[in-house]
């Protein structure tokens, strides 16, 4: 079980490393509205351009968060649990400008498996 959750720790890990430090202006079919950028998706639901610094902050703290808890157990579960309220947020947004469900289904996705890291059991409290 112990090498389940650390795959599930790297692939959720680096695949918001890779949404905000990597592909934040490309294109994708997962973008909210028709935005094509980070930028613009967050201008679709109606936030604020600063927001997209905070969110991304934050969503690249915890996701180093969850691949250094790979060596320091005490950070899984509140990295994981963090990820997974922000993962929660991006699914409402999603949901707020309706969205076709499939565009939510990676946030969906990985908010499932931040909460399986979180509540697996023997995490770190």
């Amino acid at each position: 079980m112990d090498y389940l959750i650390i795959a599930l720790q790297l692939i959720v890990g680096l695949s918001i490393l890779n949404v905000w430090l990597v592909q934040p202006k490309k294109n994708t079919k997962w973008r909210g509205g028709n935005a094509t950028t980070i930028f613009e998706e967050f201008e679709a639901y109606g936030l604020p351009i600063w927001s997209v610094y905070v969110v991304g902050i934050i969503k690249v703290v915890l996701a180093v968060g969850l691949i250094v808890a790979i060596w320091v157990p005490g950070l899984r579960y509140y990295a994981a649990l963090g990820l997974a309220a922000m993962l929660a947020g991006s699914v409402l947004m999603h949901l707020k400008i309706s969205d076709p469900l499939y565009k939510s289904f990676p946030a969906a996705l990985f908010l499932l498996l931040c909460l399986v890291i979180a509540f697996v059991p023997g995490a770190s409290l």
